[in-house]
């Protein structure tokens, strides 16, 4: 019964009043309170069988709002289907030790690039090698920024088939191991080099701000300091058992693709200044929780997962990368063409309950008829919600 979007409004003047957001934070402040309002207009629609009225009004199509995700999630898988390869994955984690997140925060789409270059480098980097696989794979990266309680926890979701082209481009190279072809302290260790080594060069050349609780850091001996503390540290890198094939890869890399920080469906209640909502807490063997914070609290901890404008989060690399689709994927597509292709596509009655608000939809009134265009609605700027 509560939303991002009722936080906003009530509590998100005061907020802004209090803390100065850059531009693409209030920018993502501002979609989330008009999604599905009347600051955004819309049309009517009317049932071809029993008659009834409603106004669907528009979506925001912010990539942050709760709201909008749904639709845009079933799309991208539908255009995914194409791509997947008729064998198992594997679901590998790359996390970043906590002791960077200050850093992140001040510096996302630097910090952000580099985990996916590092990230992408060392799977690569590693599946090419001899003593694992020996082949060209490919996978497909996708970045969270939080935790279950809405705090930094920075990593990449990256979904990886069970083996890949070989270096001469010839044939197909399987995986004999069932958990993963690369033992996940040696994807952490080359994890970990290429990072820091990515980190030192943007030190070095000053691509990094230093500012507030971390500017003690723009001393080269403090720097060197966590340079240490970084290296002594085993990074946490995780890889889950393989599952099946492309019809299970739909349905479960669905649950990552367009994730937001917190989904409305958490939250349990907004009242006298505080937001309490449900989490799952991992270091407490995944006890289900609830945890109350201020509103400003709630807000502060939800902008911190907002992405700088036009940040790439899902990126395809190797044979799954954009300029191999059509060559390398091919190939592999050729020399699997012998097992089962098939997949699932989205189910169309979940499309038609997703898009509601963008199509023809069945009435939610007499559920036989279908909702039919009548009238644009035109956006009440007068009657905006104001943040």
């Amino acid at each position: 019964m509560y939303e991002v979007a009722d936080i906003f409004r009530e509590y998100g003047k005061s907020y802004r009043e209090e803390v100065k957001l850059p531009a693409y934070m209030s920018k993502a402040m501002s979609a989330i309170t008009s999604c599905r309002t009347s600051a955004l207009g819309g049309h009517t629609q009317e049932c071809d069988e029993c008659g009834h009225v409603d106004i669907s009004y528009n979506s925001c199509r912010n990539r942050h709002c709760p709201k909008c995700q749904a639709s845009a999630r079933d799309k991208w898988v539908e255009k995914m289907k194409n791509n997947l390869l008729p064998i198992g994955y594997f679901h590998v984690v790359l996390t970043l030790p906590h002791e960077l997140n200050d850093i992140v925060l001040r510096n996302k789409e630097v910090m952000y690039g580099i985990l996916f270059k590092a990230g992408s480098e060392t799977l690569l980097e590693l599946g090419r090698d001899k003593k694992h696989l020996g082949a060209q794979i490919g996978f497909i990266a996708l970045l969270h920024t939080w935790g279950q309680n809405l705090m930094s926890h920075n990593h990449l979701h990256c979904i990886v088939p069970g083996g890949g082209l070989s270096l001469d481009g010839k044939n197909w190279i399987e995986t004999k191991r069932e958990d993963f072809f690369i033992h996940v302290n040696v994807v952490s260790d080359l994890f970990k080099k290429k990072f820091m080594n990515y980190l030192l060069k943007a030190y070095k050349e000053n691509k990094l701000r230093f500012i507030g609780s971390i500017e003690d850091l723009k001393d080269e001996k403090e720097f060197r300091k966590l340079k240490r503390e970084l290296y002594e540290k085993r990074w946490n890198v995780y890889c889950k058992a393989p599952f099946g094939g492309p019809e299970h890869v739909l349905e479960y890399i669905g649950r990552y693709t367009h994730r937001v920080a917190i989904s409305n469906s958490r939250i349990i209640k907004v009242a006298n200044g505080a937001v309490t909502f449900k989490w799952r807490d991992y270091s407490d063997k995944n006890k289900n929780k609830v945890m109350t914070v201020s509103a400003h609290e709630f807000i502060r901890r939800f902008l911190l997962h907002i992405l700088p404008n036009r940040f790439v989060k899902i990126r395809h690399y190797g044979i799954l990368g954009n300029k191999n689709i059509g060559t390398k994927l091919e190939k592999c597509k050729k020399l699997l063409s012998g097992r089962n292709t098939k997949v699932n596509t989205v189910k169309k009655v979940d499309l038609l309950k997703d898009m509601k608000f963008e199509s023809q939809y069945i009435c939610l009134c007499c559920g036989s008829g279908v909702m039919r265009k009548r009238q644009v609605v035109l956006p009440d700027k007068i009657g905006s919600p104001k943040t």
